[in-house]
């Protein structure tokens, strides 16, 4: 059966590497370009498979890009200055990597080329937290990090009606472990203060979010491979449906596996994100895409990793 030539920009990192192992072992040729800022080996122990390559480079270069693109069926752009402090540190990079390379690249690739495009439910900002956000939904971003990425969603569909279909992703906040760890994603974060600290301060605790499994993100963007022409020019949500959790929820569901983690609740004091929503996700569930990992999946999959990475230095932020 024919496999595509995927190319994944940013493969090196939190989902990327994750995708990457999905997609080599589901058969597909796979590139990833990226330009290691980080200093990751995600993608090390993909060498010996002889569909996986990789480019070194930055998602930016025009003259890079233009030679790269052609050769290539899909294209996943997950190439990203990635969350509010991040992009607020570096706002024109922010700028230039997750909105202007997404433009440039759109300009370089040609109509038959699909482009599954990961943006981030954040963009619907601050919300009752008791409606339910549709792809519908009016966004809202309320950071510079959510702005670049509702922008590059924009003008991505806007070419689908003009002749370069697109698929949008509008993930949940994600968990579980990868070969690029993220500490810094709600669950993987409280989860680690639970077996690290022992405790954790939670301001706005009634402040909801939804979340996924990194591994269920990895096999919608396959789903969306295969069922491209039926579900193009479209926004999805991709999270869980049972998992629309306040800080509490989350915290206190952490504290049943972890018994002694201790959870304050300040009354006085904020958070700097202020989003709170809950989503509906029945959008990509009728495309026929259903999460398999649940968030006590991940909650027991993140204790076990964790437990692994703290045994030389427990002080580590891994």
């Amino acid at each position: 059966m024919f496999k595509e030539k995927v190319l994944i920009t940013g493969g090196a990192g939190y989902i990327g590497s994750v995708i990457t192992e999905h997609l080599l072992s589901a058969g597909y040729k796979v590139t990833c370009l990226d330009n290691l800022s980080l200093g990751q080996k995600s993608l090390f122990s993909y060498a010996h498979n002889p569909n996986f390559n990789f480019i070194y480079g930055d998602v930016r270069n025009k003259e890079l890009m233009e030679k790269v693109i052609p050769e290539f069926d899909v294209i996943i752009p997950l190439a990203a200055i990635v969350g509010m402090p991040a992009c607020d540190a570096k706002p024109m990079e922010a700028k230039s990597t997750n909105y202007e390379a997404i433009v440039m690249l759109d300009k370089i690739r040609k109509p038959h080329q699909k482009i599954i495009y990961p943006t981030t439910n954040s963009g619907y900002g601050t919300k009752s937290g008791t409606v339910f956000c549709t792809e519908e939904t009016p966004l809202e971003p309320i950071s510079l990090y959510g702005n670049t990425k509702v922008n590059a969603e924009r003008y991505l569909l806007e070419s689908g009606k003009n002749g370069k279909p697109a698929i949008t992703l509008r993930l949940a906040t994600v968990f579980g472990t990868s070969p690029r760890m993220r500490t810094d994603l709600l669950v993987n974060d409280f989860v680690l203060k639970a077996m690290r600290d022992g405790y954790i301060i939670i301001y706005e605790k009634d402040f909801k979010r939804n979340y996924i499994h990194i591994r269920d993100v990895a096999r919608c963007f396959e789903h969306c491979i295969k069922n491209f022409d039926a579900m193009k020019n479209e926004p999805y949500n991709v999270g869980l449906d049972d998992a629309n959790l306040s800080k509490a929820e989350l915290a206190e569901k952490i504290k049943g596996y972890i018994k002694k983690f201790e959870i304050v609740y300040k009354e006085v004091g904020e958070d700097p994100d202020k989003r709170n929503y809950i989503v509906s996700n029945k959008k990509i569930i009728n495309a026929g895409f259903a999460p398999v990992y649940s968030l006590d999946d991940g909650i027991k999959e993140l204790i076990k990793g964790y437990s692994l990475l703290m045994k030389n230095d427990p002080y580590k932020n891994v």
